[in-house]
C-alpha cells in the first residue's frame, strides 16, 4: 500500500510513467506491501515522546478508485475504509472490494458497519459477496449493519436471499449455528438537503446529506436518493462526496473538513458528454446515459468550487472517470491535479487503489 501524508501535495510535474521509470512507486510499494495497516497508521512523534499505539489514529484507505460500472483490471470500483483506532468503517462496496479488504490487511470479518452513498451497482456490487463470506467464515459474532438511502434494507434482504442456498447447505452439511438473517441488517436513512446523523459511537459520528447525483426531474419520479457522508473523529474529519454534480448541500456538509474525498470526471470526457446529451435531447431522447453523466458528475472546475467554498484542507480525487487512462498510465497525474488547482489552493491528491492517507 502507498501511504500519503496530507501535509505534502502530490507533484504535478511528474506523471505516472516517469515515476515508474524512476522506480519510485515500485520501491514504495515493495517496502510497504508486507506491513499491516496498523503499522502504516502510526503517527510521527517528536524525539523523546512516548510512542502511541500504532492503531491510534484515523486513516483513510482507498480500496477502489474506479468510477462507473465498467470493469477495470487495474482498479477496483469505488470503496473506501475509514479506520479509527484500528476499527474500520466501510464506505461503498463496489466490485473488487472483498479482495481489496484482504489486500489492505483490514480483512472482511472486521467490518461491522457499512455506509452506502447510493445504490448504483458500481457502489454495491460486492455487498452480497462480502456478507456471504462473512457468514461462511463464521468467526464473526457481531452482526453487520448497512446504512444507506431508500431501499438499502431491501438490498440487504436481497443479499441474504443470495446467500441462503449456501447457508442452507452448510448448515446441514457442516453443522453451522449462525442464523443468516440475524447477522445482517439494512437501514434506510431519510436523506434530505438537511444534515442527518446516520450513526454514532465512541469513535465516530457519521452524518449524511442529499447531494446532486439525481436531478430533480428524476427524483420527482422515484424515492431513491444519493448522499454525501461525513466522518467526524477526535483526530480528523473526512467527507465523501459520493457521486454528485455541484451541490450546495454537500458544501455545507464538508465545511472545514480535513479531507474531502471527491469524485471527478475528466474535463474532456465531461465536455463530450455534454455535446452528446444535447444531440440526444434534440433527437427526442430526454433521458440517457450521456445526460446522466453530463448533469450529475463533477468535472475539475466543480470539484475545485466545492472544495474552495467548503474551505477543506485536502482534496482526494476518487471515483475517477475515466480514471487515469489505460493501465493507469495514459494520463499524467497532473491532468487532474492541475485542473483542480485552477480553482482550489489547498492540497490535491489523486487517489490510487490501496493508498493510505
Amino acid at each position: 500500500m502507498k501511504t500519503i501524508k496530507t501535509a505534502t501535495t502530490q507533484t504535478s510535474g511528474l506523471d505516472r510513467r516517469n515515476l515508474l521509470k524512476q522506480g519510485l512507486l515500485m520501491l514504495a510499494a515493495g517496502a510497504l506491501a508486507a506491513r499491516p495497516l496498523a503499522a502504516l497508521a502510526q503517527p510521527a512523534r517528536p524525539p523523546g515522546q512516548a510512542a502511541t499505539a500504532p492503531e491510534a489514529a484515523a486513516r483513510l484507505v482507498l480500496l477502489g478508485t474506479r468510477g462507473g460500472p465498467g470493469i477495470d483490471l487495474n482498479h477496483s470500483q469505488t470503496a473506501s475504509a475509514v479506520v479509527v483506532d484500528g476499527v474500520p468503517y466501510l464506505v461503498d462496496c463496489g466490485y473488487g472490494t472483498v479482495r481489496q479488504l484482504v489486500a489492505a490487511k483490514i480483512g472482511i470479518q472486521n467490518i461491522d458497519n457499512i455506509f452506502l452513498t447510493h445504490l448504483h451497482d458500481d457502489h454495491t456490487a460486492d455487498l452480497a459477496a462480502l456478507l456471504n463470506f462473512q457468514w461462511t467464515n463464521s468467526t464473526k459474532a457481531k452482526p453487520t449493519d448497512v446504512y444507506g438511502p431508500y431501499a438499502t434494507a431491501r438490498l440487504v434482504e436481497a443479499c441474504i436471499a443470495f446467500a441462503s442456498p449456501n447457508a442452507e447447505i452448510r448448515t446441514v452439511d457442516e453443522g453451522r449455528k449462525l442464523v443468516l438473517a440475524q447477522q445482517f441488517h439494512g437501514h434506510d436513512v431519510a436523506i434530505t438537503p438537511a444534515k442527518v446523523v446516520i450513526y454514532k459511537d465512541e469513535r465516530v459520528t457519521v452524518t449524511g446529506i442529499q447531494n446532486a447525483h439525481y436531478p430533480d426531474r428524476s427524483s420527482s419520479r422515484m424515492q431513491h436518493r444519493s448522499m454525501g457522508i461525513r466522518f467526524d473523529t477526535k483526530y480528523r474529519s473526512i467527507v465523501f462526496s459520493g457521486d454528485t454534480a455541484y451541490s450546495a448541500s454537500l458544501v455545507e456538509l464538508a465545511k472545514g473538513a480535513d479531507l474531502f474525498v471527491c469524485e471527478i470526471t475528466d474535463q474532456d470526457s465531461h465536455d463530450q458528454m455534454v455535446v452528446r446529451a444535447k444531440a440526444e435531447m434534440a433527437a427526442g431522447n430526454a433521458d440517457s446515459v450521456s445526460r446522466h453523466v453530463a448533469e450529475t458528475h463533477s468535472p475539475p472546475v466543480e470539484v475545485a468550487r466545492m472544495a474552495t467554498e467548503a474551505k477543506v484542507g485536502t482534496v482526494v480525487l476518487n471515483h475517477q472517470l475515466p480514471g487515469t487512462g489505460k493501465g493507469g498510465l495514459a494520463y499524467p497525474v497532473s491532468t487532474f491535479i492541475d485542473a483542480v488547482r485552477k480553482g482550489f489552493a489547498g492540497n490535491v491528491i489523486v487517489g490510487e487503489d490501496l493508498m493510505v492517507i
